[in-house]
């Protein structure tokens, strides 16, 4: 009795859920072999130019409010140097969250500059 409940069990699942797992297995392997283009690699490639599309356009806004070096401050006693490189590391990690958020959700490249522009104020 248990053999036959074995068999049903295995016979179920196979016809259930084995046809997913051999579509993806078979996706996969066309996908090493070069001969699948689903919609996730076009998406990927445009992301990525797009992405560096928008850094672009918020570089010399970055630059303006965040600088990339030592600037010296005008006050009265102790250290006169100040040290961007913090402010600017935070500021490029919040953009390039809020870039990467708006491109996925379907904005254009100049929506996700802004996005990123705004995450920051500037």
């Amino acid at each position: 009795m248990n053999t036959l409940v074995w068999l049903i069990s295995k016979i179920a699942r196979f016809l259930s859920g084995g046809g997913d797992s051999r579509r993806s297995r078979s996706m996969a392997k066309r996908k090493e072999a070069g001969l699948y283009e689903g919609e996730t690699a076009a998406r990927a490639r445009n992301f990525e130019a797009d992405y560096r599309a928008a850094t672009k356009l918020l570089k010399t806004r970055v630059d303006k409010s965040f600088p990339d070096n030592y600037h010296a401050r005008l006050s009265t006693g102790g250290n006169s140097a100040y040290d961007h490189g913090e402010d600017r590391a935070a500021a490029v990690d919040t953009m390039s969250t809020a870039i990467a958020m708006a491109l996925r959700d379907g904005a254009t490249v100049q929506q996700a500059a802004d996005a990123g522009a705004a995450s920051v104020g500037i």
